[in-house]
C-alpha cells in the first residue's frame, strides 16, 4: 500500500497527548491521528505544534479530540438539547484545531438513539427506551448540515465513522439497534438524510455484522467503494478489542481483495503488535 498510513495516538496509553505523540514519533511514525483517552492540561496545543515541527509530523483529529474539560459522549443525534449543542460545539472546536494543526480531515462517530454514559463507552450499556430512529437521524442531519459549511470554510473534510453493535449490546437491546450507521442499510439511511463522507472502521463493521447476522464480506463489498478513509484493527467478531493482525490473519486475506488507491488508513491497535500490523497493511 503506497497510501498514507496514520497511527492513532490511542495506540499508546498516556494521559497527556504530547507524551503519546512523542512516543510514536520516536518509534518512527510521522502520521498521527489525535484521538481520545487523554486529559486536558496547560500548553497541550503548543506542545503538539512543537512536536510537529521537531519530527515533521502530519496530524488529523478524531472524535473526542481535543479533550474536553469534562468528558462526555459526543452525540449529534442526542434527544437532550444540551448534550447535542455541546457536541456541536466540540466539533466546531475540533474543526478550528484541525486548521491550526494543518490537518485536512476530521472524523466523528455516528449518533446514538439513547444517552450513553461516557464511562461505559466500549462496554455493555444499560437497557433504556430508545429514541425514534427517524428522529435521531433528523437531529444528526440538522447538526451535520450546520457543521459542513464551517468545515468547508476552513478547508476541513468531515467524516462520519460507522458505529459498532457488539454482542453484549445485542443481548441488551435485541433486534432494536440502538446505534446509527452500523451497516450498509443504516449507513444509507444516514447518507440519504445528510450526504456524509464515510469513515469506514473495518473492525466496527466486523462486530456489527456478527450482531446483525449479516455477511461481513457482502457489507465490505458494498461499503469499501464509498470510503476513502479507513480504520484498521481486528477482533473476534464479538467486541471491538482493537487487536493487531499479520499477513497470516484471516482479516488480512479478506482485505487483500480490495483496491486502496486514493484511500488513507489509520491503525487503531491497542492489543498486539503495531509494527506487525503496519507491515501487513503495507503489503496490501
Amino acid at each position: 500500500m503506497n497510501n498514507s498510513i496514520f497511527v492513532s495516538s490511542s495506540c499508546v496509553n498516556n494521559r497527556k497527548i504530547a507524551k503519546s505523540v512523542e512516543e510514536l514519533a520516536v518509534a518512527g511514525f510521522s502520521n498521527i491521528e489525535l484521538s481520545g483517552g487523554t486529559n486536558l492540561y496547560a500548553n497541550w496545543k503548543t506542545e503538539l505544534l512543537q512536536l510537529k515541527e521537531k519530527y515533521g509530523l502530519n496530524y488529523r483529529c478524531h472524535n473526542y479530540f481535543p479533550p474536553p474539560k469534562e468528558h462526555f459522549v459526543l452525540n449529534l443525534s442526542a434527544s437532550d438539547d444540551s448534550i447535542r449543542e455541546r457536541s456541536i460545539s466540540h466539533v466546531v472546536d475540533a474543526i478550528s484545531l484541525s486548521q491550526e494543526l494543518g490537518a485536512k480531515e476530521y472524523g466523528i462517530h455516528a449518533g446514538f438513539r439513547f444517552l450513553p454514559e461516557h464511562t461505559k463507552l466500549g462496554q455493555q450499556f444499560d437497557s433504556v427506551e430508545l429514541q425514534d430512529e427517524d428522529d435521531a437521524i433528523s437531529r444528526f442531519a440538522e447538526a451535520w448540515n450546520e457543521l459542513k459549511p464551517i468545515a468547508l470554510e476552513k478547508g476541513i473534510s468531515l467524516y462520519v465513522e460507522n458505529n459498532v453493535f457488539s454482542s453484549a449490546n445485542k443481548r441488551v437491546f435485541g433486534d432494536a439497534n440502538p446505534f446509527l450507521a452500523t451497516d450498509t442499510k443504516s449507513i444509507d439511511k444516514l447518507n440519504d438524510a445528510c450526504e456524509i463522507n464515510l469513515l469506514l472502521d473495518i473492525a466496527h463493521l466486523k462486530v456489527s455484522c456478527e450482531s446483525l447476522s449479516a455477511s461481513f464480506e457482502n457489507e465490505l463489498n458494498a461499503l469499501m467503494p464509498q470510503a476513502n478513509y479507513l480504520h484498521f484493527s481486528d477482533n473476534n467478531g464479538l467486541a471491538d478489542t482493537n487487536q493487531g493482525f499479520t499477513r497470516s490473519s484471516e482479516l488480512y486475506h479478506t482485505l487483500k481483495n480490495y483496491e486502496y488507491a486514493g484511500k488513507t488508513v489509520t491503525l487503531e491497535v491497542y492489543d498486539g503488535s503495531l509494527q506487525e500490523t503496519l507491515d501487513a497493511v503495507n503489503a496490501l
